[in-house]
């Protein structure tokens, strides 16, 4: 602050103190009062002088010594900059060393560069030289190549293009043929597995069934009551069965022939109740037919219902509880439809059961699978789509209509139950001694099998033997060759397997036979 201003704030001040004083003193009316109080004004006008001198001095020092300070931190300021301008000075000094360093050894590479260039130039002239002496030697050779052989160059890249693709094709089919081996092999492995269990566990009595019942009579005397006045009674009998009388040498026996069951079943009981009654007469015996008849009614629905409790169904309609009591008089190739359709649903139950699914739904399945085969009118539907639209019609559950539909592949499988439905089915079929096979229809498998591989190119005779399970092929051995033995062999198994409906398995050999024949004279 300003010395002079310091004087006069306290010069103002003594003042004003001066004037209080000489208040004071003015109000106790003394006059020695005041001027006491003017002599002490005076005193301490002169001390606040002498004060503010000293105060102004003081500051004065401080400025000096302030200023000395800010002096010697504005040399020390410009030394640190001509410091960093020296040393910045000193680096680019360095850089511009560095650079022209570098650019002498860029002259340097430059030049190197320019005599290797010409070096690769006499070099490529040289190649070229060496290329176009190679070509023409290359040419030359293909000449001579061409007029050895008597082929073009394009003829012989054609011929070796046809070889390799003919080797790649039977290199192929040989990794093909071994893909597919290997994924059966795995992919089957657990499916044998639980066949061969479920087979094992699921044992079943196989009794094929004839077209023929024979009725065993206590006397040869019977006979001609049976047959009547004039063959009267007989002829009244096959009337109201549909079943056909055989009456023969044969002692003690009457043959009843039919191929329906359920008719013979109704003959071989009316016999059975007229021969103990005694009175056997074409009123008598129309008469005990149609009670028979009724009785064997209610026989194949205890018979149905029976079969339900004890595969544990439940829910059946009541309809299709009859339908299953019919299988009992019902036979497919010889087996008898009750039995076979018990074993698949237990087959299917334990199957389903191994597999983690529902053994209920694909016993019941495998149950009703072939009511197709005993329907109540004729119709021109296959049983596996008849069964379907029945078990549709009385409510059954869709996984089962599926799988009864599908169960010969007449219909798109949706449900995981229904190839097991077809694989059962087929176990209990395939079994020995279950089914017997019509002769005209063995017959014409046979044929078909052989004439599926004489239909391929080369093949000279075909052989189907062990009852058609295998296939022998004999083909000329000029027309193919080892691979194509190989490869044929394939294809016709592929087709047997595609187009034909077998029991079992069919092995297929190709037999290909190089005969060298001469006559010494």
């Amino acid at each position: 602050m300003d010395p002079n201003i310091i004087y006069i704030i306290i010069g103002v001040s003594a003042l004003v103190v001066g004037i209080i004083a000489g208040k004071f003193i003015f109000a106790k009316n003394t006059r020695n009062q005041i001027a006491e109080a003017e002599a002490q004004a005076q005193v301490i006008i002169k001390e606040a002088e002498i004060r503010a001198e000293t105060i102004r001095k003081e500051k004065e020092l401080e400025a000096k010594e302030k200023f000395v300070q800010m002096k010697g931190e504005h040399d020390k300021e410009a030394l640190e900059r001509n410091r960093k301008m020296i040393e910045g000075e000193n680096r680019i000094r360095q850089k511009e060393q560095s650079i022209n360093q570098k650019e002498n050894n860029i002259d340097r590479q430059i030049k190197e560069n320019e005599a290797i260039k010409e070096n690769l130039n006499r070099q490529i002239e040289l190649v070229n030289i060496k290329r176009t002496e190679l070509e023409k030697h290359q040419e030359e050779h293909i000449r001579r190549l061409e007029k050895i052989a008597g082929l073009t160059a394009e003829e012989a890249k054609v011929q070796l293009v046809e070889s390799l693709k003919h080797e790649a094709q039977t290199a192929a089919l040989g990794i093909q043929q071994e893909i597919i081996d290997e994924a059966k092999q795995k992919a089957n492995k657990e499916a044998r597995k639980i066949i061969i269990q479920t087979i094992q566990r699921i044992a079943a009595e196989q009794a094929i069934e004839n077209a023929i019942t024979v009725f065993n009579l206590e006397s040869d005397e019977i006979k001609g009551q049976i047959i009547g006045r004039e063959g009267r009674n007989i002829r009244a009998i096959e009337a109201a069965t549909g079943v056909d009388l055989i009456v023969d040498d044969t002692p003690e026996a009457i043959i009843l022939s039919s191929y329906d069951p359920l008719r013979r079943e109704i003959a071989r009981l009316s016999l059975q109740r007229l021969v103990a009654d005694g009175r056997i007469h074409p009123a008598r015996i129309e008469e005990i037919v149609e009670k028979t008849r009724k009785q064997l009614e209610d026989q194949i629905a205890e018979i149905g219902e029976r079969t339900v409790i004890e595969l544990g169904i439940h829910g059946l309609h009541k309809d299709l509880v009859r339908v299953v009591g019919k299988m009992r008089f019902r036979s497919s190739y010889g087996q008898n439809l009750l039995m076979h359709s018990r074993e698949v649903a237990n087959l299917c139950g334990v199957m389903a059961a191994e597999l983690g699914l529902n053994p209920k739904l694909a016993k019941r399945a495998g149950l009703l699978h072939d009511i197709g085969k005993v329907p109540d009118e004729e119709t021109e539907l296959s049983h596996a789509l008849l069964g379907a639209k029945l078990a549709e019609k009385y409510g059954e559950n869709p996984a089962v209509v599926n799988a009864i539909g599908a169960h010969h592949d007449e219909m798109e499988m949706q449900y995981v139950i229904s190839p097991i439905v077809q694989a059962c089915d087929a176990i209990s079929g395939a079994r020995p001694g279950a089914r017997r096979e019509i002769m005209q229809q063995y017959l014409q498998r046979i044929k078909d099998l052989e004439n599926l591989a004489l239909a391929y190119q080369g093949v000279e005779k075909a052989y189907a033997i062990q009852a058609g399970r295998e296939l022998r092929v004999i083909v000329e051995a000029e027309k193919v060759t080892d691979s194509d033995s190989d490869r044929l062999s394939f294809e016709i198994a592929q087709k047997i397997q595609n187009e034909m409906t077998f029991p079992g398995q069919i092995k297929v050999t190709v037999i290909r036979e190089k005969r060298a024949v001469n006559v010494a004279r």
